[in-house]
């Protein structure tokens, strides 16, 4: 991956969808924007999933993304409610194709895992472990969390992809020692 990046990151909703841009610089992420779509002043579904799929263009006609990290849907009971949050995932993803731009889907779990090492993390929790990390100042960070689960969304894929590469991988502390002799204090 290129060192010099744009992320946008989504997290797809029918009522509210947050989103976050960051930019990569020299291995380094910094925050460009976050903000949510508010869509439940519209009454049609179809009219909402239109509407995602607007504003995610305008997304990245204005900001250039290189890559879009997107929040998987999760299963849950409620068929209805899945069936209509993975629309809403393909509208975004969608915008994205029309715009030839990568995407990269990540379970919850795994969002919340790479930003606060518990995949069962609060949203608030995530919210405050983005702000401390990116150094986002308390009149910066907006009420709606659904902005810093899309920010997450980004964020995770800057620690899965800019992860500086090792020289040597393990596959157990045995491996290690047995790879490393002079390493090891007696």
């Amino acid at each position: 991956m290129a060192s010099d990046r744009i992320i946008l990151g989504i997290d797809p909703g029918t009522i509210v969808m947050g989103y976050g841009v960051l930019f990569i610089k020299a291995r380094k992420p910094e925050l460009i924007t976050m903000g949510v779509l508010s869509l439940d002043r519209y009454a049609d579904h179809y009219v909402r999933l239109r509407r995602i799929y607007e504003r995610v263009l305008s997304l990245i006609d204005e900001y250039h993304p290189d890559e879009l990290a997107i929040e998987a849907p999760f299963f849950g009971k409620n068929v209805q409610s899945m069936l209509k949050l993975g629309r809403a995932q393909g509208a975004a993803i969608a915008a994205a194709l029309n715009r030839d731009i990568p995407i990269f889907e990540y379970a919850p779990l795994k969002i919340k895992m790479a930003i606060t090492g518990n995949g069962k993390a609060a949203k608030e929790q995530v919210a405050g472990m983005l702000q401390h990390i990116l150094h986002i100042a308390d009149e910066n960070m907006l009420p709606q969390l659904d902005a810093t689960d899309g920010l997450a969304a980004a964020f995770c894929h800057y620690l899965q992809t800019d992860r500086p590469k090792q020289e040597k991988s393990y596959s157990s502390w045995k491996d290690f020692i047995a790879k490393n002799p002079n390493k090891i204090r007696k």
